[in-house]
């Protein structure tokens, strides 16, 4: 099993029975509800604006980088540190896209 660096956090492999569009709406809703409001911000703008078009590969990408701290996320897709290997991927450049100062505004 892999190991994320979320204490506490568990959850089961990816389920590949569940329906595309109930996957959608679940990590929409975990994009948006985190823990930290920098993480809810960065992640449910993404979601809001990526998920509906991305293929279940990307989905799966995304879906295991939702498993890492909140303050890892935000560090990687801020530039503040690089992402692990395992997380230098196409999503990451899709997250790094955005420019999330226009969203505050």
């Amino acid at each position: 099993m892999e190991r994320f660096n979320t204490p506490g956090f568990i959850e089961g492999k990816i389920n590949k029975e569940e329906s595309i569009e109930i996957r959608r709406k679940r990590l929409k809703f975990r994009s948006w509800h985190r823990g930290i409001k920098e993480a809810d911000i960065l992640l449910g703008s993404f979601a809001d604006r990526f998920l509906e078009k991305m293929t279940v590969s990307q989905l799966d990408l995304y879906e295991n980088l939702l498993r890492e701290a909140d303050s890892d996320i935000v560090a990687w897709i801020t530039n503040d540190r690089e992402p692990p290997e395992h997380y230098n991927h196409d999503v990451m450049v899709m997250l790094k896209s955005i420019d999330y100062i226009k969203i505050l505004k």
